[in-house]
């Protein structure tokens, strides 16, 4: 198998079951978050009904006390009382409004019940206003707060339905029961009491009476078909209580039209004014509990932030640790992709150059000029071959070793590829002989550059395992001809350059000798004639 296969394969092996764990961990940090933020709803909801049944079994029904006694006494102590009262309700009403939903979070009916209430807010502040004027002697504003209370409540039942809690729904339930409870036996009581302090001739308000008696109604069916607490079940049994069934037996005399004596009237009024103070307190505390509620809500969603937090952190280490993994498998798959091109390199190298002094042998040689020839074709109409042996060769290894002898092969490998021209084809031809291809050369031009290479030589000073340093000479032998795709042989060029290096010898060496120039053939001659003498045309 390719490694680029094995690379493919190993990263899908890290990467796919990653991949998935990744998408089910954003399934689930989403679905954390979602329920995070329906608990963070569901606590400001919680103080938001707290507040609001606070507000309307409390701060509105205490001032309106305070306003009645003000009105029935207007001394200082009744006038602190009543101002008081009002710095209450209005920092519970502000604290109610803030602590409420943005808007996106409210329905349409919600903003609209919100509306209302905030219009019967300012009735209140108008009634105020009457009231410290003067303007309510011998009357009474009750039914400006009775108003405002009970768009409170409307409010707070609107809040329900936004609820996703189970706990606090049914909670928030059990407390709308009691305040319409409390406030259907609230105005009962208040119209029975002011219709049987009147005259013989009094009529009975029967409209709003029965407006009580289906508050209370509705009051009971929430608290019944709705809860099935602690709470609700005290309020059951007080009401079964036999003081407060005969009540219920008078209210409804009444409501008949009966006037009851006034031994009666004083029963029904005791039983009413018990009722609504036992009322009262069960609102009281279905608040405070419904804010505890909002605590435990609050809780659990900086717990759950927590968990969705530590998951967060989890899927993070585990991405990173994947990461690294497949960055580490990946490095190791590439460094062993490396170091195998790196051998298949080696082998290849060593099978074209020779070890020793690091130039092409002859295999190598015979590839890359073919190659140049090939290239040169088009490129050049010469070409020139420089054959070079060291003077006295053998002499070094006698004397030296071969030790020495290997050295000075290195070095002048060296001093050679530096003179040659960057282009030209240098190879260790055998022994202590080197051949050198230089295209786009005539023998005049192979002969300067093979100087240059000649002077190199004898200046160097060559340093020897043994410490000594050896000074040696080389002779040249150089020959050309004229490059054509026809002739890719250049052994005769190698014969001819190895007879002028034969003549360099004979010459006293440490010289170079250029041999006879091989003219093309008659008929490229005529070509070149024909198209004016110059370059082929073909080029």
């Amino acid at each position: 198998m390719k490694f680029e296969t094995i690379k493919r394969v190993i990263l899908a092996a890290i990467m796919l079951p990653f991949v998935f764990m990744l998408i089910e961990g954003v399934v689930v940090i989403r679905s954390s978050v979602n329920q995070y933020w329906n608990l963070e709803k569901d606590r400001q909801f919680a103080d938001v009904l707290a507040r609001g049944g606070s507000i309307a079994a409390t701060e509105i029904l205490t001032e309106i006390g305070a306003t009645r006694r003000y009105l029935a006494d207007p001394s200082s102590r009744t006038a602190i009382d009543m101002q008081q009262s009002r710095v209450t309700l209005d920092r519970e009403r502000h604290a109610f409004y803030a602590r409420l939903p943005s808007r996106d979070a409210l329905d349409e009916g919600l903003v609209g019940e919100l509306s209302i209430l905030s219009l019967a807010y300012s009735r209140i502040v108008a009634a105020r206003s009457a009231v410290d004027q003067g303007r309510y002697t011998g009357s009474d504003p009750g039914s400006i707060y009775w108003y405002a209370a009970l768009k409170q409540l409307a409010v707070v039942d609107a809040l329900s339905p936004l609820i996703s809690d189970p706990v606090l729904l049914e909670k928030s339930n059990q407390l709308m029961g009691i305040l319409l409870t409390y406030y259907g036996e609230r105005l009962i009581t208040g119209i029975g009491t002011r219709y049987l302090n009147q005259g013989a001739s009094a009529r009975l308000p029967v409209e709003l009476f029965v407006q009580g008696k289906v508050m209370l109604g509705e009051g009971m069916d929430h608290m019944v078909f709705h809860s099935s607490a602690p709470v609700v079940r005290h309020i059951v049994a007080y009401l079964g209580r036999s003081s407060q069934v005969k009540a219920n037996a008078i209210t409804d005399a009444i409501l008949a039209g009966s006037r009851p004596t006034r031994a009666v009237h004083d029963v029904w009024a005791a039983a009413q004014s018990e009722r609504m103070i036992f009322l009262q307190q069960k609102m009281i505390e279905a608040a405070k509990d419904i804010h505890e509620t909002g605590e435990s809500l609050s809780t659990r969603s900086h717990i759950h932030l927590t968990r969705i937090l530590a998951l967060c952190a989890g899927l993070l280490i585990l991405a990173t640790l994947v990461l690294l993994l497949a960055a580490k498998g990946l490095r190791l798959i590439d460094r062993l992709t490396q170091d195998r091109e790196t051998l298949v390199g080696e082998l290849r190298s060593a099978a074209q150059t020779d070890l020793l002094t690091g130039l092409y042998n002859r295999r190598g040689f015979e590839v890359a000029a073919s190659a140049l020839l090939t290239q040169a074709e088009h490129g050049s109409r010469w070409i020139s071959v420089v054959l070079f042996d060291l003077d006295h060769f053998k002499k070094i290894n006698d004397v030296h070793g071969h030790d020495a002898g290997d050295a000075v092969l290195r070095h002048v490998a060296g001093v050679a590829r530096e003179n040659f021209r960057s282009f030209d084809l240098l190879v260790r031809h055998g022994g202590e002989e080197f051949l050198a291809l230089l295209p786009d050369s005539t023998p005049d031009d192979a002969a300067i550059v093979a100087e240059r290479v000649r002077l190199a030589i004898e200046a160097a000073e060559i340093p020897l395992p043994s410490g000594d340093v050896l000074k040696v000479t080389a002779s040249f032998g150089c020959a050309g001809r004229a490059n054509e795709a026809t002739n890719r042989n250049f052994e005769d060029l190698v014969k001819r350059a190895d007879l002028a290096l034969y003549a360099a010898k004979a010459s006293g060496r440490n010289c170079v000798v250029s041999g006879p120039i091989i003219r093309a053939p008659v008929q490229e001659e005529r070509r070149k004639a024909a198209s004016g003498g110059g370059f082929d045309s073909r080029i």
